[in-house]
């Protein structure tokens, strides 16, 4: 379980994959708002496209994380990085909202080949010992690419125009393609009975968790720069929250690798689900914008970033590996289906009522997946 060997030459290459999918789409997912108000779409409707494409993403997971399974997973890296390019060069002819909301389902569908691709590869190449450590170690690379992102998204947006940052966006994910290329060959497909497969009875607690808390979730990449540009911040500082939540995240993940996680990791998932509850209490009560946007955020973060890792470190424990392509989308299914009902429903709620009541109901939802982490903490679970 020493360093070296978990930043081996393979992990090294998947976690700079996901550093830059997380770089570049957290440019995107910020700015399209924007994009959508300058063709008149009103506050409220602009979270449907994250509600589309992450629908497209939920649905897609069901499909793509089992054909990894089947095709190899580099080879579904490759082709899904590609595709995802090629949905970015399109957007900036779009000149329409409807436009807009008509190409996010598929381009989900997509992504979700992109993240069940690259967990399935994590999975092949972090070892058996210490691999929780090994995830809150990857675990970095996403909250990484979070932090600098939306900074450099919604610069780009403003500054030089929607064009010239999708091109860029573009660009990266064809760099994307040629680092899943450096990676080893896919081992020979795996048979499995179907390519849709529902989630099985290990997997179905840990995907409630991740639905309830994703709901929350799902409202910030779209809300809160809304929110801050309502204040009057501008330029970056309207992505404060979003970075503030992403540093976070590494901070806590630097804080897990270095003190270790115990014999039982999933035992931290409770405390874990509360930090992040608290984060949006905060959210919802604090006075101002700038201050209250960095600190909830933060706490929210630190206390999110572990909840996906707990839970993989559970899933990789119990899901043989010639299933864990299905089992990632199983998760993935969970995670987007509550972003994608979150960024319609809460968003919708956020429309009528306002940021603040929005946020403290995102909190309930969350503090709702306690019960559930708390039976999966079990080792009657188990």
């Amino acid at each position: 379980m020493n360093e070296p060997r978990l930043w081996s030459r393979n992990f090294t290459l998947v976690w700079a994959m996901t550093f830059l999918t997380f770089f570049a789409a957290f440019q995107l997912f910020p700015t399209v708002p924007f994009r959508l108000g300058e063709l008149g779409l009103d506050l409220g409707a602009r979270g449907r496209f994250m509600s589309l494409f992450t629908g497209g993403s939920a649905v897609g997971a069901l499909l793509t994380g089992p054909l990894g399974d089947r095709l190899g997973a580099r080879r579904m890296a490759m082709v899904c990085t590609l595709g995802f390019g090629a949905f970015l060069l399109a957007y900036p002819w779009l000149t329409t909202a409807t436009a807009f909301l008509w190409i996010a389902f598929p381009h989900g569908v997509v992504w979700s080949g992109v993240l069940t691709a690259t967990m399935s590869l994590l999975g092949r190449v972090l070892p058996e010992e210490g691999r929780a450590q090994g995830l809150s170690l990857y675990g970095l690379a996403s909250p990484g690419g979070v932090v600098v992102g939306p900074v450099v998204g919604l610069w780009s947006f403003h500054a030089l125009g929607f064009l010239p940052m999708c091109a860029s966006l573009a660009a990266i994910f064809v760099v994307l393609t040629w680092l899943a290329r450096k990676l080893p060959s896919d081992p020979p497909a795996h048979e499995t009975p179907t390519p849709f497969q529902l989630p099985s009875g290990t997997v179905l607690v840990p995907c409630l968790i991740l639905f309830l808390t994703a709901l929350g979730y799902g409202t910030f990449s779209t809300f809160t720069p809304q929110e801050a540009s309502a204040a009057g911040l501008t330029g970056p500082w309207a992505g404060t929250f979003l970075t503030s939540m992403a540093i976070g995240m590494v901070v806590m993940r630097l804080v897990m690798a270095r003190t270790g996680f115990g014999a039982r990791p999933i035992r931290l998932l409770p405390w874990m689900l509360t930090g992040a509850a608290a984060g949006m209490v905060l959210l919802g009560l604090l006075p101002g914008t700038l201050l209250r946007h960095a600190l909830s955020a933060a706490l929210y973060g630190a206390g999110y970033s572990m909840v996906h890792t707990l839970v993989t470190a559970r899933l990789l424990e119990v899901v043989p590996a010639e299933r864990r392509g299905g089992a990632f989308g199983a998760l993935l299914f969970a995670f987007d289906s509550g972003i994608g009902l979150g960024s319609f429903a809460l968003g919708a709620f956020i429309g009528r009522y306002g940021f603040r009541p929005g946020w403290l109901l995102g909190a309930l939802l969350v503090a709702l997946s306690l019960p559930l982490a708390v039976r999966l903490v079990r080792p009657a679970s188990t």
